[in-house]
């Protein structure tokens, strides 16, 4: 099945009088005597019969200048004598593998992932429950986690509860959402990927002269034809980022939730686009300098929640000097300077959009270099990297909101409620609430 999906799709072309009456003065080849043939995701043939505008709307879309240097077509982009070159309709590839890589991954988080978290001794904590509170629930489950104060005010007044217990409620609500053997699984499937797909890009590209000097990325633009092995490894990586959208809404959740479906949507972006125009050199080497990073990072969640704490930590700072190292220095000197300075053809709509969408990348980096260096500073200063700046960390147990002294005041004070079988209990200034 997989072998049916990486073959090249192919569908009937539709024709064009405005090719005919413009051929590319780049490339003799018989074809260009032949009618355009137009390497679109859908044949307008697809489309449902409806307004003449969707249509009007639709070869707009796929017009030569929004995609290609002025002078030419997608004429150029045609194979001939078995020279392959990057077509958009390849793409639609991606959509079922992405639903075949969302099957693939529970199966091996419920088979392999269980194993391994028991071979590395991950356990789940035993967590304290909250109580059974139906407003509350409706609340956590259809609008937020964690309430702001004027949303609390308005719970406490419908529960009849203190805004302290309302707050410690949501603290053991959020905790229970969020165990340890779930992450870890999650975890142990994305280090699988980008361990396999970094490896395998790396085998792929190393022979390449552009991997090795990215400044000749676009020597012999247009005309650079699609090796297998980057025609297979785009199709991965894009079907991998739309399974990570598809399984977004039960992931485990995270405070840069926003920020990762922003850059899951710049990155399916902009393989679009660099596959769509072929920049697909371009594109490779961005790949393959995320991919490196992203092992270190599974791997190091995958330690840290096996509590092998020393391994964690060291993994932590090789991965925080490789993200520093790749994201803010790599990146905009090798891939942005590159695309920025030395393309040499007349700019075009779809290289404004690489460009675009490569500086909101940028700035992604940016973002999380921001909190990674706020990690190794408290774990130089402090000792310790502080828990609540994982993306995917859970809340303490503990209650840290409240001062010393309001704890040794409040110690040992009981609090019953007999209609719900629970019991608020302070012992050793910690709140436990206990069903």
């Amino acid at each position: 099945m997989l072998n049916l999906l990486f073959q090249r799709v192919t569908f009937t072309p539709i024709t064009s009088q405005a090719t005919q009456e413009h051929q590319s003065p780049s490339r003799n080849t018989p074809l260009q005597t032949e009618t355009r043939q137009h390497f679109q995701i859908l044949p307008i043939k697809f489309l449902p019969f409806g307004p003449r505008m969707l249509s009007n709307l639709y070869q707009w879309f796929w017009k030569d200048e929004f995609w290609f240097p002025a002078g030419y077509t997608w004429t150029d982009m045609e194979d001939a004598n078995g020279v392959t070159y990057p077509h958009p309709k390849d793409l639609l590839a991606t959509i079922p593998l992405a639903f075949i890589l969302v099957i693939v991954r529970y199966s091996f988080e419920r088979t392999i992932g269980i194993h391994l978290s028991r071979i590395m001794g991950v356990r789940d904590h035993i967590r304290l429950k909250a109580a059974p509170n139906p407003n509350l629930e409706s609340f956590f489950q259809t609008q937020s986690w964690n309430p702001k104060e004027a949303q609390l005010s308005l719970l406490v007044n419908q529960c009849g509860l203190s805004v302290r217990q309302a707050q410690c409620w949501f603290h053991y609500r959020r905790n229970q959402e969020q165990p340890n053997l779930t992450k870890f699984c999650e975890s142990s499937w994305r280090f699988l990927f980008y361990f396999s797909s970094f490896f395998g890009g790396l085998f792929t590209l190393y022979n390449e002269t552009w991997f090795w000097e990215p400044t000749t990325c676009f020597e012999g633009y247009l005309n650079q034809p699609l090796k297998i092995g980057i025609y297979c490894w785009y199709l991965l990586e894009m079907s991998f980022y739309h399974s990570l959208l598809l399984t977004l809404p039960f992931d485990v959740k995270r405070k840069d939730t926003m920020e990762h479906v922003i850059h899951h949507f710049v990155a399916i972006t902009l393989m679009f686009f660099s596959y769509c125009c072929n920049f697909v050199h371009i594109g490779a080497l961005t790949l393959l300098l995320h991919d490196i990073t992203d092992v270190l990072l599974e791997a190091n969640k995958m330690f840290h929640y096996a509590q092998w704490e020393n391994t964690s930590e060291i993994l932590f700072i090789i991965f925080s000097v490789v993200f520093i190292f790749n994201r803010l220095i790599l990146f905009p000197t090798k891939i942005i300077n590159t695309t920025l300075y030395h393309y040499t053809l007349k700019p075009f709509f779809g290289y404004y959009v690489m460009i675009t969408f490569l500086i909101i990348l940028q700035g992604l980096h940016v973002f999380w270099s921001y909190f990674i260096l706020s990690m190794v500073y408290s774990f130089v200063v402090d000792d310790e990297v502080k828990n609540d700046m994982r993306s995917d960390s859970e809340e303490q147990d503990t209650s840290d909101e409240q001062t010393k002294p309001e704890r040794e005041r409040k110690k040992s004070i009981q609090y019953s409620d007999d209609t719900n079988s629970s019991n608020l209990l302070r012992t050793r200034g910690q709140l436990v609430l206990k069903n």
